[in-house]
């Protein structure tokens, strides 16, 4: 079993790109790199600049790769699907032009990856968690969403030769048991790929061992996190966003919460997963001055158990 473990600029609070106490991306990388990443994602759209010289020099500088870019955006609404294709355009013609990541023995397809999530729904923000009370698509609206992923992972590929992979996403419409059942149904394992994420799958009601498990053959990626307890069963009971849950702390490091990573890693080994695992720790940005030593807390954990 060959995995590398990467991160994400998500563990110092960039989600929104928009947001105004985010940290400089050189820093991010800096940290990435002091806590031990040899990669790491780029993050939301808008945030490292697209601007190749710039980011290969902080690249360099810090020994990093960029594993994957983010489509994180609304895939629903046919007004927002040249938006779409134009960040794809924008992430693939970057990401392809830095130097690339090894690829592991039995990794399903090179870094990186385009990964495809869906966001930006008020109705389904403040139902991220409840399955049974959370609206879901017409049928209609489902199909628009499924022909616009459709479109954009045969731009990602045929234009740019990156591999794309569907992350389901607490808050989308994308996040639940039906709706990923239906989307692998949808979505051939030729067309794109699967990222599932161990706290998001946990969050909204499901066992993540399970959907690893069962989904391995269309597996290509996988985000780790880890839960706190206390914390979720207490945001569970209030009408809260989902990037409200993670400022109160709802995420936490690997290994000091609900989510048993000694049992994936049995698993991982089972089903011979080779590849990038990325670990996620959404939080408030003004909270990152304990990124680094949150990350590196969780690195050193999975390290310790086998990773």
């Amino acid at each position: 079993m060959g995995i590398k473990i990467a991160g994400a600029p998500c563990c110092w609070g960039v989600d929104d790109p928009k947001n105004p106490f985010l940290p400089p991306w050189e820093l991010v990388l800096q940290e990435a790199s002091q806590a031990g990443y040899k990669g790491i994602e780029l993050g939301p759209y808008g945030y490292i600049p697209m601007d190749i010289e710039r980011v290969q020099t902080e690249l360099t500088k810090n020994d990093l790769t960029i594993i994957a870019g983010t489509i994180f955006d609304d895939l629903v609404s046919a007004s927002n699907l040249e938006n779409l294709l134009n960040q794809v355009d924008d992430i693939c013609s970057l990401i392809t032009k830095l130097p690339p990541s090894l690829q592991e023995t039995g990794q399903h397809f090179a870094t990186p990856y385009l990964v495809i999530m869906d966001w930006g729904h008020d109705e389904r923000d403040f139902k991220g968690g409840h399955p049974d009370e959370a609206p879901r698509l017409s049928t209609e609206d489902w199909d628009r969403m499924m022909a616009h992923i459709r479109t954009l992972a045969d731009r990602a590929w045929t234009k740019y030769g990156v591999r794309p992979v569907i992350h389901p996403h607490a808050g989308g419409y994308i996040e639940f048991e039906d709706e990923i059942n239906k989307l692998l149904q949808d979505i051939p394992y030729e067309t794109a790929g699967l990222c599932l994420d161990t706290g998001h799958l946990y969050y909204s009601k499901m066992d993540p061992e399970q959907w690893l498990r069962d989904c391995a053959d269309r597996l290509d990626y996988i985000h780790f996190k880890d839960i706190d307890l206390d914390v979720y069963q207490r945001v569970m009971g209030e009408r809260i966003r989902f990037f409200e849950a993670c400022a109160q702390g709802v995420m936490c490091p690997i290994g000091q919460g609900v989510i048993d990573y000694d049992s994936i890693y049995r698993l991982l080994k089972e089903i011979d997963y080779n590849g990038y695992i990325t670990i996620e720790q959404e939080r408030d940005p003004r909270n990152a001055d304990t990124s680094l030593q949150d990350v590196k807390q969780s690195i050193d954990y999975l390290v310790g158990v086998g990773y």
